[in-house]
């Protein structure tokens, strides 16, 4: 080849892999891409297509999904150790793990009302080596607390995983017998019950102050960093009631507690004699999804080859049965389904956090 022809193909790959955000793992040689590599997958393309007068499109669609880790991954969990989200993410990171040959690490960084995890991405590498698992509350916080994160700015969106189910439960001893019992009480003897829940800005936080809006009851809320530590409370009589994720349908199903109300919109198919708060004339439904983001400027590449692997253990055998011990579906999110949500759950929140009295207008 002369030197000029292989001087321009070199140039066009160069172009080709900065424009899809490969150039990082190029100058690396991290997850099995090398220089050398590339000329070689490319060359024919990349040839190919300047004869015909394009770019190699389809050569770059193909590495897009291709990147693999040299070393361990980390997870940060934004939710207390032992909950749902926590045993959730080292199911799927085992499974992953083993794809990669590369261990999944996952750390918790709980508090912040389940913002902290997400709040590291501000200063972490984008090089896929470390992301973050994000509650919905991210997507809430800079309305009612100075950040120096913004959701919608600081993150790169990688993967839906799932959705918390929400209902409100009491110890199978309480009075209350029903959700309309909770609040007559609620009512009668103003901030006397005080419930748990994830954090201040939750979804279950949010839950309580509809509720009261609806209702005239008031009650004080016990923030927690997830369900790890509230059922504890809840059984352990330190709380009088719990609504938020359904960490507590176990203790459902072996009588320690007792279920009052779903927080859905229509009545669940395993509990079909519980009513929804809809129902009860209290119009809240608990919206709280959960999935991976990493931090801004995180390579295509990178994204799309997390998004594919944790999609893929998501398929495993064990993955629903996991789910269903805390009655909880999949939500699956593609990067730019993911990202979409967020943009458009951002605006529509912020009229609700100002109602709610947490977000001025």
């Amino acid at each position: 080849m002369h030197l000029d022809r292989r001087i321009k193909m070199q140039l066009a790959i160069y172009a080709l892999v900065q424009q899809q955000g490969l150039g990082p793992l190029l100058a690396s040689g991290e997850g099995g891409f090398q220089a050398s590599g590339v000329e070689r997958v490319g060359r024919r393309h990349v040839l190919a297509s300047l004869a015909g007068g394009a770019l190699a499109a389809p050569a770059v669609l193909r590495a897009q999904g291709t990147w693999k880790p040299a070393k361990p991954i980390t997870i940060y969990n934004p939710l207390a150790a032992g909950g749902v989200c926590d045993v959730h993410l080292r199911f799927l990171g085992e499974r992953v793990g083993r794809k990669w040959g590369q261990q999944v690490i996952v750390d918790v960084k709980a508090g912040a009302g389940a913002t902290l995890a997400a709040a590291q991405m501000v200063n972490t590498r984008p090089d896929g080596y470390t992301v973050a698992c994000m509650t919905i509350n991210s997507l809430r916080y800079p309305h009612y607390q100075t950040a120096n994160w913004h959701p919608l700015r600081d993150f790169s969106y990688i993967t839906g995983l799932s959705e918390f189910t929400f209902g409100v439960v009491v110890r199978a001893d309480a009075p209350w017998q029903t959700i309309g019992d909770l609040v007559e009480t609620g009512k009668r003897e103003p901030e006397k019950l005080n419930y748990g829940t994830s954090g201040i800005g939750g979804t279950g936080h949010l839950l309580m102050l509809e509720t009261e809006q609806a209702t005239g009851a008031r009650f004080t809320h016990i923030p927690y960093k997830g369900g790890a530590e509230f059922m504890p409370a809840l059984l352990g009589e330190h709380i009088h009631f719990v609504p938020d994720g359904a960490q507590w349908a176990p203790f459902v199903e072996s009588g320690h507690v007792r279920l009052l109300a779903m927080a859905t919109p229509e009545r669940f198919a395993k509990y079909p004699d519980k009513p929804t708060l809809i129902e009860r004339n209290i119009n809240a439904v608990a919206v709280s999804p959960y999935g991976l983001v990493g931090p801004k400027d995180l390579p295509q590449g990178v994204i799309q080859t997390l998004h594919e692997v944790y999609s893929e253990a998501m398929n495993d055998a064990g993955h629903q049965p996991l789910l269903d011990k805390f009655i909880q579906v999949p939500w699956r999110r593609n990067p730019q389904e993911y990202r979409a949500f967020a943009e458009k759950y951002f605006v529509d929140v912020k009229p609700m956090l100002i109602k709610s009295g947490l977000a001025k207008a």
